[in-house]
């Protein structure tokens, strides 16, 4: 894959200008782990659907190599090495169903997660303990404590952690949020996120035999065990708190995640939800449509909508986050914004500006390459990357938050230095953390 000279240029220098709530910050404490000439191998873990994208995107990179496609599904290796194969890596991956192999080759650099979401934590923290970087897809964790030692893992063990939230690479996205902190709508004090499609039934599944292709146990891994059913894997798991965490914590990070670099915000001092499941009686648990508001004590708000089953569109799209100010509104539409007056002026639109179209090819706008580059740069220079887990897991803690709120049925109050609930010894002491299936919990 060609890295564009000004794309990478452009990166560091909008970085080094604060754009990241200081997500940089010193590189004071991430060791060096490799020589800038070396290429960096990593074994990518989870390839039945994100991760064989991701498994292309460091293929093509030309300073990374594949050295292991790891998944718990046969079928989803040969997913894997099929996307490394046609990505052109001429040395093909070794394919195995248990990362934990792979954490013992000391020639691996890092470990590439994208695999359900009650992995994530424990996967990150084992790659951690065995001095590996890692590139986390979002939500990073399972539950708020999960995230808590996560940044406690990377504090620890000094490695590079960097969360799949693109968006924070995309080179339009970076110039919008920059006019936005520039003043670009003056005072911008609230932000809209939003995701509309149309998801169909899980419908209601039945006890069945597990597939010969697929490790089930292993599949499960650090959750308390239940018997297979032939409608969670491999997606339905989202739609079940067991093992998921709704649409919130599926769409919702990325979008929040721009809200609060936008608004310049951490944690939120007041948290409710509203709505639930509506649209199918199914086996789902999360709700297809909620409505969560985020009060921060900079008298700032954030709101997420979710409409799983309705796919009318906001601002002409089906996901987004808008910013509204004293003077103004700015709208982030994928690789691009658009800027309004007060008086509903067009002011600026990146996505027509000099006549440059809107990059829509592959998944993630194919983007990826910047935030990947990032990554690598990073490990290759010991400083912290544009979506390091101590800022990123902001986001995705206050997502859980939303989450709490919705499955409590009450206001969240929290401490706005840490995010932690007060008030309320019920929500910590239930929904915070999760029990584990024994010699599974994760420890820093």
């Amino acid at each position: 894959m060609a890295e564009s000279i000004h794309r990478r240029s452009f990166i560091k220098m909008t970085s080094a200008a604060g754009l990241g709530l200081g997500v940089l910050g010193s590189s004071a404490g991430i060791l060096k782990s490799a020589s800038p000439n070396r290429k960096i191998r990593v074994a990518v873990m989870g390839t039945n659907s994100r991760g064989s994208g991701l498994a292309s995107g460091f293929a093509r990179h030309p300073d990374a190599e594949v050295a292991y496609i790891c998944d718990v599904d046969e079928h989803a290796i040969k997913k894997g090495l099929d996307a490394v194969k046609d990505a052109g890596q001429s040395d093909e991956p070794r394919g195995i169903q248990d990362f934990r192999n792979a954490l013992e080759d000391r020639s691996v650099d890092a470990l590439v997660i994208a695999t359900p979401i009650h992995w994530h934590a424990p996967a990150a923290i084992l790659a951690l303990q065995a001095g590996k970087h890692v590139y986390i897809e979002k939500p990073c964790s399972h539950n708020p404590h999960e995230g808590e030692l996560l940044v406690e893992a990377a504090n620890k063990y000094r490695r590079v952690v960097q969360m799949g939230n693109q968006r924070r690479s995309w080179p339009k996205v970076i110039e919008g949020i920059q006019l936005l902190n520039e003043g670009a709508i003056g005072n911008a004090y609230f932000a809209r996120c939003w995701y509309a499609t149309s998801r169909g039934s899980m419908g209601h599944g039945k006890l069945a035999d597990v597939p010969s292709n697929l490790d089930y146990d292993l599949w499960q891994g650090p959750a308390p065990r239940r018997p297979y059913r032939d409608n969670v894997i491999h997606y339905n798991w989202h739609w079940l708190w067991h093992w998921g965490a709704g649409e919130l914590l599926n769409n919702g990070t990325h979008f929040i995640d721009l809200a609060r670099w936008g608004l310049g915000v951490d944690y939120p001092a007041r948290v409710t939800s509203g709505g639930g499941r509506y649209h199918w009686q199914d086996d789902q648990e999360t709700p297809d449509t909620q409505v969560v508001t985020y009060d921060f004590p900079e008298k700032k708000t954030v709101l997420w909508e979710a409409r799983s089953c309705n796919p009318r569109r906001l601002e002409g799209s089906a996901t987004g986050v808008s910013f509204h100010g004293t003077d103004g509104t700015l709208i982030v539409d994928g690789n691009g914004y658009v800027i309004y007056d007060n008086d509903h002026n067009e002011i600026k639109n990146s996505r027509t500006a000099n006549g440059e179209p809107v990059d829509t090819a592959g998944p993630g706008f194919d983007l990826d390459r910047d935030h990947i580059t990032n990554f690598i740069d990073c490990i290759h220079d010991g400083r912290r990357p544009v979506s390091d887990i101590r800022d990123a897991n902001k986001s995705v803690h206050i997502c859980h938050l939303g989450n709490i709120a919705h499955r409590t049925g009450r206001v969240i109050n929290c401490n706005t230095h840490d995010g932690r609930i007060v008030g309320d010894r019920e929500a910590m002491n239930n929904l915070w953390r999760r029990e584990y299936e024994p010699g599974w919990k994760p420890v820093v």
